[in-house]
């Protein structure tokens, strides 16, 4: 039960490479939306995505490792080093059985898939270049991360929709404590692709060029994006080498709506669940949560749903909300390990990141919203909301170090709380 520290931060995004350039334009609000130019969006009347740009693999990636992926897996990749290079690692350090490499995403190589499709379609399987096919799978993520730096400790992916990055996080943050891992390389990897693209704004979900989290008039989600990775250590192996420590991973809340599949539950069960656990976990109460990082698509009912949740949490105590996808856009997959890496960056600044194009404030999303500029505050504790799809919710805790109870008691404490839970829901079904 050691504490696990990130020491480490890797981007590639709309708003930029590397995490000085992509926190510089959080802090400033801007917007990472441009026409979509990696495909034709003919015959779509929706065009407008946060689309990385002036992204070539062979500026990260070595001639052979670009010959061998797609897309998806080079911005893991690029991350990846980037976020090694921050932690102050050196790359053969992390070769051996301890380094784990796990990577979340929900469509990993579909531009590959794709264009194997699409020469079927106009050549019949004869076009089809096998030597592509190597290049499928979401399996393939963590697999290359893995044979860059030698790490042959667990490799593995996390599909676990627009939550895959908190997912992610969370399963390393205990393979560490559980002593399974000295170093894990977490985080996720998102591409746009056409049919995905294509498929969001048949269900009408997609707004015409701006997303606007909380906002009365709000029309959809953006669609984006990107890979954010982390380097997670144990409090030993950061303490032996002289890690400069970021943030301190807390605990995370993982649940199910068990509702709809696009949907969330009215009455927001899942996320409900998956919050407070988050908070019981890392040893604190509501009151200690000093800012949200918010799921906020800009679509109608989440929104609307995770106010009240956080609502029902936070009482009459108005913490901070922001959410950084009228930014980022909705990076699918990737998106809550994009915001997980603002989340520490919040924690080493005490800056909140702004949540743009908010105009109109709507009654039912009555949250203290961090509206179109930048904030400073405490930010000993933040928590990160990723609400997916399916009800696949997960929330994961940052904080400064030494800011959080040793794990242990944290473990105990939570473990009290669920028996005195389950104590009280026994003696309502007996009498």
């Amino acid at each position: 039960m050691t504490r696990v520290f990130v020491t480490g931060l890797g981007v590639v995004s709309s708003l930029g490479f590397g995490r000085d350039e992509y926190w510089r334009n959080v802090v400033a609000g801007s917007s990472g939306f441009s026409p979509i130019a990696g495909f034709d969006t003919k015959g779509l009347d929706r065009t407008v995505a946060g689309e990385v740009r002036g992204f070539t693999p062979r500026d990260f990636l070595t001639s052979a490792e670009a010959r061998r992926m797609g897309r998806c897996s080079a911005f893991a990749l690029a991350a990846a080093r980037m976020a090694v290079k921050d932690a102050g690692l050196a790359t053969n350090a992390l070769a051996g059985e301890r380094t784990t490499v796990v990577i979340g995403t929900t469509m990993g190589e579909a531009d590959v898939i794709g264009e194997l499709e699409d020469a079927w379609v106009r050549g019949g399987s004869d076009a089809v270049r096998t030597r592509r096919l190597p290049l499928c799978g979401s399996t393939l993520l963590p697999i290359h991360v893995a044979r860059a730096f030698g790490a042959r400790g667990m490799v593995q992916t996390l599909p676990a929709a627009c939550a895959a990055g908190n997912y992610a996080i969370g399963f390393a943050t205990d393979l560490i404590r559980e002593g399974r891992a000295d170093v894990v390389l977490c985080g996720a990897s998102e591409l746009l692709q056409r049919v995905q693209f294509a498929g969001f704004v048949r269900l009408g979900a997609v707004a015409p060029e701006r997303c606007q989290p909380f906002d009365k008039n709000r029309r959809g989600l953006i669609i984006g994006e990107g890979a954010g990775i982390l380097v997670l250590e144990s409090e030993a192996h950061a303490v032996r080498r002289h890690a400069n420590v970021l943030a301190e991973v807390g605990g995370s809340g993982l649940a199910c709506d068990a509702h709809h599949i696009t949907r969330p539950h009215p009455e927001g069960t899942g996320s409900l669940k998956a919050m407070r656990e988050a908070i019981l976990r890392s040893g604190v109460t509501a009151r200690d949560v000093d800012f949200i990082n918010a799921h906020g698509t800009g679509t109608v009912a989440n929104d609307k749903i995770e106010s009240l949740v956080i609502s029902e949490i936070f009482r009459d105590r108005p913490v901070p909300v922001s959410s950084m996808k009228g930014m980022l856009g909705h990076c699918m997959g990737a998106s809550s390990a994009l915001e997980a890496v603002a989340c520490v960056l919040t924690v080493q600044t005490g800056v909140y990141p702004p949540t743009v194009a908010y105009e109109t404030p709507d009654p039912e999303c009555n949250v203290n919203l961090v509206a179109n500029r930048a904030r400073s505050g405490a930010s000993d504790i933040v928590l990160n909301n990723a609400l997916a799809f399916g009800g696949y919710d997960a929330v994961v805790a940052f904080a400064k170090p030494g800011r959080l109870p040793d794990p242990v008691e944290a473990d105990l404490a939570y473990r009290a709380s669920q028996r005195t839970a389950a104590a009280a829901v026994g003696g309502g079904a007996s009498s």
